[in-house]
């Protein structure tokens, strides 16, 4: 059964939330309703909704009129299993030492690489994206330079490949790998247990440091935090709180036009600019605590 989609953009939240409400009242009702703020602080909206039969299109154009919309964008997604299609088409992320893979290419394996599986799911952290990626090759050079820290945290872990890495290479580390989605906790504990390395990192749900086991194990050598710019950003005071000093972060899940501005957050909260990458869009940052 093909899903229907109608994708307007619109500024001001209450306006954007008001028009998801009237598209909730809609007949045929649709399946569901996003309502998401664009980076970069904007103030722009955009509403998706989504939809099992052909949508009201009068309606919908009425919708957007009504509240200073742009004209709804449709159109029909063929049904598709997902993550199947995307076992097929992702091939393996070689990131320094890092190889990581799905199970379709455990053949594909070199010797003498860490070796981490990672399925496609609905959880974040392929190794695929830049941000990801751009993660894992600034760990695997701190490593090249000797960094070998005792304590490790992953903060808005998805499929927990970035602990993992930590837990690969540092047998003796602590690594904790948290998540403020529930699904992807369940997710990463999965993961986990595909490396066969249950006991070895700790998953659970928290927002940020939110978690009375990051007091209770901290302060952190290394945190890695591959989110988005606007938690990043609220997070910064809290990471100076929680990492030990001359302790490392990676930060990642921003966009190189937005990596001055957080740059700017975070040496303001104690910390100095170690090494940043750029992989296309995006840009992966390394701070140290001073």
């Amino acid at each position: 059964m093909p899903t229907f989609t109608a994708l307007t953009t619109l500024p001001g939240e209450d306006a954007a939330l008001a028009l998801a409400e009237a598209i909730e009242r809609m007949e045929p009702e649709p399946t569901g309703v996003g309502v998401f703020e664009i980076e970069d602080d904007y103030g722009l909206w955009e509403i998706g909704a989504y939809f099992l039969e052909p949508p009201n299109e009068t309606l919908l154009d009425v919708l957007a009129m009504a509240f200073g919309a742009k004209p709804f964008v449709m159109s029909e997604l063929p049904e598709i299993d997902w993550v199947a299609k995307v076992r097929r088409e992702l091939s393996p992320v070689e990131a320094g030492r890092f190889f990581v893979f799905g199970s379709h290419d455990a053949d594909k394996v070199p010797q003498g690489r860490v070796a981490l599986q990672i399925e496609a799911t609905v959880a974040f952290g392929t190794g695929h994206h830049g941000t990801t990626l751009g993660c894992l090759r600034a760990f695997d050079r701190l490593l090249d330079a000797g960094f070998s820290p005792a304590k490790v945290a992953d903060i808005g872990c998805g499929t927990a490949v970035l602990a993992m890495a930590a837990a690969a290479v540092l047998p003796d580390a602590l690594v904790i790998a948290s998540d403020i989605d529930e699904v992807a906790v369940a997710v990463a504990e999965a993961n986990v247990a595909i490396n066969a390395m249950q006991g070895r990192i700790e998953c659970f749900e928290a927002a940020g440091f939110a978690h009375p086991r990051f007091a209770q194990a901290g302060p952190f050598d290394l945190v890695f935090a591959n989110i988005l710019k606007g938690p990043l950003m609220e997070l910064a005071p809290a990471m100076a709180a929680n990492v030990a000093s001359t302790g490392l972060i990676i930060l990642s899940g921003l966009l190189v036009v937005q990596a001055e501005a957080i740059t700017a957050a975070y040496i303001a909260n104690g910390f100095t600019l170690q090494g940043r990458e750029d992989l296309g869009e995006w840009s992966a940052l390394v701070l140290r605590r001073i």
